[in-house]
């Protein structure tokens, strides 16, 4: 009989599964969802017993160690293990069962001796830092090979130690389940040649959906680890289970702890007795969990009520893993491309849940073989509520061998960037990890469907020839300035810079841009919309004439706390009487986009319960002011710009009174004609010092959303916080998209009475002035000065631009119509809008020139001669923050 669909499985979603409503979640080989009724009862258990300490002798401590040792036994007997023959020692985790195996076999006179399977998970790899000794097999022909070597004359090179044999029940990358048989065939080869190798089996990933049988102790792992909350979903807690043959070894470890000694001397003598009851009593170091515990005797108990048993859910999951496979295999391009590449184990079947379990790996590629990077694979299914895991999966063996890595290109991507999780996923051209799905007892067909269609329209080319989707440039297309808004607080709201003021351009970005950023109280890190979208509450204001910055929160606040504060736009202002302004004069390290930089925190307890009270995170916030010791340099990897450097712009004005210092002239760029992008400095940006967008192609996007659905909404501007938002005169005429094109932007000053012209940014002089001033200037109307903006690259967009500025609510748009028609051709198919901009090198001796950009200016783009292949892409975040 082949795998069974349970049908009752959509009933259970809705009574006990109210967390999966509206989501599609395939990410059960890292944890699984647990019933509501688990909780419940769970709570229900604690409120109505008292456990003591397990280690004490009163009336609740003598039933904690009842319910341990229970539920310890009913553990051993759910995996058919006979307590004669086996011991349960709880952990915190498979890794950490993994850690106290190896913990035992260090101590070990003489080492040991460790092999591990290349498809291991990290934590079994890393046992071999312990050993004296180590082999990696590569395949299930060498474990084969060696193990029947064992009993020949040769004499391995391991004889005399100890030895160890790990691998995992089943690949956590790609679901392939490995011979269970290989503890009784080691066993047996190493009885007939006196040799003593033990065996450690990583049982995790199988477990969730599959049982384990141990009730043979002759063919039975010497070892075997697992994840409890694999299974059932809660409790987080791990198992160790030991045949009481194998042991030994385990008790030779030095390291003794809480509740594992009969008796201790530590003064004129050292000495310790071990406990000898039990093996769990040797292991179990400190108090255990109890309340875990006792939470997994009920676990139990539901799981068994709603799924019935692991056979029974195997053959549900085998059945929904068939289908997903058949179905992501089926899909072609229009030019008969096949759209997924999936790895799979040529020995193994998903109509046999004794090879495969229910895992599917895969990558996807576009129409002309180019592969998808899986970030954006994964930004698109956050967007949609699909929930699966990307990257290496930590199955650094698995991935190699399926990707085709050597060592070399591991080493090599490392350097070029590349890390688990991040967005550097495609190196020279090809994948650096998988994209995983993985069902569970709680998946359906609705799940596997959904997925399904998700890949379908996203990433199927229904088009033989589909249509350029860069548009050719007119060549005498202008621009007007339309916007300009800075985000002094990174992440937070923006402030849009008044129309008759002539904004100062730096060579790290606009004045007062992203100066600011609010950071975790514990972690140290930058916070983002992204993972916080109440940022976009925080709204502030810059007050020259108070020289303060302003900031108010457009939401809802305790009573305590104020609406709004304020912080002195100069470092060396008076703080207020409060202390609310008080910022410290030294810096402390954080992370901004995965960068260490030094950033002065403010100490003061008004300021982080403001900002803690807003966001619901503890944070507070800290400044990064620019300067010539600025650590922070543009991350995007792009082709220089070829052009003729700009020449000394004649705008720029006399900095207003406590502005900040000019900057000495960096290092110069690799040539006079070409900027070296490791010398363009940020401030707290992303990626790039300016970000720019044009109206015109926001007007177009926005038209293809309002044909879509009747709840979709078109964006406005704010979703994409771009620095500059530039605009065609006449939109009949406009051309979308022409700054796929550009290479350069001379913005010519519109002449005008009187030009009103803010300041650059801070002083780190604490004697500097603390009060501001504004300045204005006659502008002759004879001649136009200007300013060049190098365009560095495209911005390469994430989910972010569908949180609502206004209110901070997510959306599907624009990102889902963004990732139908601005994927461009390149590395990743990564999605794009916008263009990256940077003050372009001025001639002379000064380098960089101090210039200004007003609303209303005429903006001329420098352009290429023709659409290039393979457009030039930004790394990192994406978003300008």
């Amino acid at each position: 009989m082949g795998p069974v669909y349970n049908k009752n499985i959509d009933n259970i979603r809705i009574e006990e599964f109210p967390m999966l409503k509206d989501t599609v979640y395939l990410d059960h080989a890292g944890i699984t969802p647990y019933p509501k009724s688990l909780i419940e009862q769970s709570s229900k258990h604690l409120m109505q017993n008292l456990y003591g300490n397990p280690h004490s002798n009163s009336s609740s401590s003598q039933l904690s160690t009842r319910q341990i040792e229970d539920v310890r036994l009913r553990a051993l007997r759910y995996f058919k293990a006979d307590p004669e023959f086996f011991d349960l020692v709880f952990v915190a985790n498979a890794t950490a069962g993994i850690k106290l195996v190896m913990e035992g076999f260090r101590e070990q006179e003489g080492g040991f001796w460790y092999g591990y399977h290349s498809d291991a998970h990290t934590s079994l790899i890393g046992v071999r830092e312990g050993a004296s000794e180590h082999r990696c097999f590569g395949h299930d022909g060498e474990v084969a090979d060696w193990m029947q070597s064992l009993s020949a004359s040769g004499v391995p090179s391991h004889i005399g130690r100890i030895g160890l044999l790990a691998y995992p029940a089943q690949s956590n990358l790609n679901g392939r389940r490995l011979p269970l048989s290989w503890p009784g065939r080691l066993r047996f080869s190493c009885q007939s040649s006196n040799r003593h190798i033990y065996s450690l089996l990583d049982a995790a990933a199988l477990l969730s959906t599959s049982p384990l049988d141990l009730s043979d102790p002759s063919q039975a792992p010497d070892y075997t680890v697992l994840s409890f909350h694999k299974i059932f979903g809660f409790p987080n807690l791990g198992a160790l289970i030991v045949r009481k043959e194998s042991g030994q070894p385990l008790a030779g470890r030095k390291y003794f702890g809480g509740g594992t000694v009969e008796s201790v001397a530590c003064t004129n003598e050292t000495w310790h007795i071990r406990k000898q009851d039990s093996l769990h009593d040797q292991l179990e170091d400190g108090t255990l969990p109890i309340h875990s515990i006792v939470a997994l005797g009920t676990a139990f108990d539901i799981h068994e009520r709603l799924f019935g048993s692991l056979e029974r859910i195997s053959s549900h999951t085998s059945f929904l893993a068939n289908h997903l496979y058949e179905s992501l295999s089926s899909l072609h391009h229009a030019n008969g491309f096949p759209v997924c590449t999936i790895y799979k184990n040529s020995r193994s079947s998903y109509q046999d849940s004794s090879t495969q379990g229910p895992i599917v790996a895969f990558n996807l590629r576009s129409s002309n073989g180019d592969w998808i990077s899986n970030a954006e694979v994964e930004k698109l299914a956050a967007v949609k509520n699909i929930q699966f895991r990307t990257g290496g999966l930590c199955n650094p063996g698995g991935v190699a061998s399926s990707l085709h890595l050597e060592p070399q290109d591991l080493r090599r991507n490392f350097f070029a960037g590349q890390r688990c999780g991040n967005e550097n996923d495609i190196q020279g051209g090809r994948p650096t990890g998988v994209i995983r799905l993985s069902l569970g007892a709680t998946s359906n067909m609705q799940d596997t469907t959904a997925v399904v269609r998700f890949v379908e329209e996203f990433f199927v080319d229904h088009q033989c020839q589909p249509e350029s989707k860069v548009s050719l440039s007119r060549a005498n297309a202008e621009f007007y300035v339309e916007t300009i808004s800075i985000y002094p607080i990174k992440s937070c709201g923006g402030w849009q810079i008044p129309s008759d003021l002539a904004w100062e351009v730096r060579p790290e970005g606009l004045a007062w841009d992203r100066e600011w950023c609010l950071i975790h109280q514990g972690t140290r890190a930058a916070l983002s919309q992204k993972r916080v979208p109440r940022m976009a509450l925080l709204r502030p204001d810059i007050d020259f004439k108070g020289g303060v910055l302003r900031v108010r929160f457009d939401g809802e606040l305790p009573p305590s706390i104020p609406g709004e504060i304020s912080v002195p736009l100069w470092p060396d202002s008076t703080p207020s009487k409060d202390g609310r302004s008080q910022c410290s004069n030294t810096s402390c390290s954080s992370r901004v986009c995965g960068d260490a930089v030094s950033a002065y925190t403010y100490t003061s307890p008004n300021i982080a319960s403001f900002f803690t009270a807003a966001l619901s995170t503890p944070c507070t916030l800290a400044r990064f002011p620019p300067g010539p010791s600025s650590t922070r340099h543009s991350k995007l990897h792009l082709q220089p710009p070829r052009h003729q450097p700009s020449t000394p712009s004649s705008r720029s004005e006399k900095p207003i009174p406590g502005a900040f210092p000019p900057t000495p002239p960096p290092s110069p760029p690799l040539s006079d004609t070409a900027i070296n992008p490791r010398t363009l400095p940020i401030l707290l940006s992303n990626e790039s010092p300016i970000l720019t967008i044009s109206r015109s192609s926001l007007d177009h996007l926005n038209g293809i959303i309002a044909k879509n659905p009747p709840r979709a909404k078109t964006v406005p501007a704010s979703v994409f916080r771009a620095n500059i938002v530039l605009v065609q005169p006449d939109s009949a005429t406009a051309v979308p998209y022409d700054e796929d094109n550009w290479t350069s932007l001379s913005i010519l000053e519109t002449p005008s009475s009187t030009t009103t012209t803010t300041s650059t940014s801070t002083s780190t002089s604490t004697s500097s002035s603390s009060s501001s001033s504004l300045s204005s200037s006659s502008s002759s109307s004879s001649s136009q000065s200007s300013t060049t903006l190098d365009v560095l690259a495209p911005c390469r967009r994430c989910q972010m631009v569908c949180i609502d500025q206004t209110t901070a609510e997510r959306a599907e748009e624009p990102f889902v119509t963004l990732a139908k028609t601005r994927r461009l051709e390149g590395e990743g198919q990564k999605v794009f809008f916008g263009v990256h901009c940077a003050l372009a090198w001025g001639e002379g001796e000064g380098g960089w020139s101090r210039t200004t950009i007003r609303v209303g200016d005429r903006v001329v783009p420098g352009r290429r001669n023709k659409v290039e292949d393979g457009m030039v892409m930004g790394m990192g975040e994406g978003e300008h923050g």
